[in-house]
């Protein structure tokens, strides 16, 4: 169903953006992406000529909405979000923009144009398992509340509720997923764990957790994500029922932060290298993770990738472009020195 679509990516340069954009290209989808910059070495680079990238903010509402009624706009999959704890806690405004005012204005530019035309047929939107918050009873299921306190948590507990409020005021076709820690090769967030710790392992030094080591969180690959948001859109196509419902995304094998990071030193074979803990991170919460029992049985997906093969396909993407980025600079400087 979602081939032959046009369709539009919000956050097209980030991790899930990119490969997303990629699965939508070869189903036969015509993609517009849509982002505020396009860092080097993303892969969303790979697909130029085969998508239309548009540069912009969606905190400005007259782009979103010119967007979607230039390229004649059918699904929305709305990724775009400041999506790293640490610097969300060090700029809330700058969160809050993007994460809340840019989620409505993406719902509300297809609210107004499908009261012209009933051309859009969806939209996904792309919450978090922050939006719970802290809280006792795990795993979290889909009918706890949203009781975020920090502010990157904060800025996804209201944009989950704006989306659902959407349907139920509007009728608008909106889905919302609440994914785990996404993981995989083209993260370039050095500051998360698994990129940070292979990173630095393949440079052969220690790696760092700011951390004490002890939160438990589910890491869930991309490419699973991926094929969880392709799944529930052709659902959305077919069974209304969806609309308006929250699924979340998630492997069910939480792990706590240090057996992540001692997962990737046994695959690379340096468990010499002791972590170095530096017990200084705050404004987190310290279990939190999902059931993906709704998404199992309503829609049918499941993932398809333990945490082992994920992390081993994700460290040979770094592997080999961390090793390409290095010769690059060293060609470069030795020209200059010429």
């Amino acid at each position: 169903m979602i081939g032959g679509r046009k369709v539009l990516v919000t956050g097209c340069n980030g991790l899930l953006g990119a490969w997303l954009c990629e699965a939508l290209i070869q189903s036969g989808a015509a993609v517009v992406g849509l982002d505020r910059e396009q860092r080097a070495g993303s892969r969303i680079r790979e697909l130029t000529g085969k998508i239309d990238l548009v540069s912009g903010d969606i905190a400005d509402f007259e782009l979103v909405l010119r967007v979607l009624n230039e390229f004649d706009i059918e699904f929305i999959y709305h990724l775009a979000a400041q999506a790293v704890v640490g610097p969300a806690a060090r700029n809330p405004l700058s969160t809050f923009r993007s994460n809340i005012q840019g989620t409505w204005n993406i719902l509300e530019a297809a609210r107004t144009l499908r009261s012209n035309s009933p051309l859009l047929q969806g939209i996904i939107v792309a919450s978090s398992d922050k939006a719970y918050g802290d809280q006792d009873n795990l795993p979290y299921r889909e009918d706890a509340p949203m009781q975020g306190r920090f502010p990157y948590d904060v800025s996804k507990s209201c944009a989950d509720l704006i989306a659902r409020s959407y349907y139920y005021s509007y009728n608008l076709p909106v889905c919302v997923t609440r994914c785990g820690n996404l993981y995989g090769a083209g993260d370039l967030n050095w500051s998360r764990i698994v990129p940070g710790t292979i990173m630095h392992v393949l440079r052969g030094e220690r790696p760092i957790i700011r951390s004490d080591g002890t939160p438990v969180r589910d890491y869930l690959y991309v490419k699973d994500a991926v094929g969880a948001f392709l799944k529930l859109s052709e659902r959305m196509f077919e069974d209304s029922s969806t609309h308006g419902e929250a699924f979340n995304i998630s492997n069910e094998t939480p792990v706590s932060v240090l057996e992540i990071v001692q997962e990737i030193l046994e695959l690379l074979a340096r468990t010499d290298l002791k972590p170095i803990i530096e017990a200084r991170s705050s404004l987190e919460i310290g279990r939190q993770y999902l059931s993906s029992a709704k998404i199992r049985s309503r829609i049918g997906w499941s993932p398809e990738y333990d945490l082992k093969r994920g992390l081993a396909e994700t460290i040979e993407w770094y592997r080999v472009n961390l090793a390409r980025q290095s010769a690059g600079q060293a060609e470069e400087l030795a020209e200059h020195r010429v």
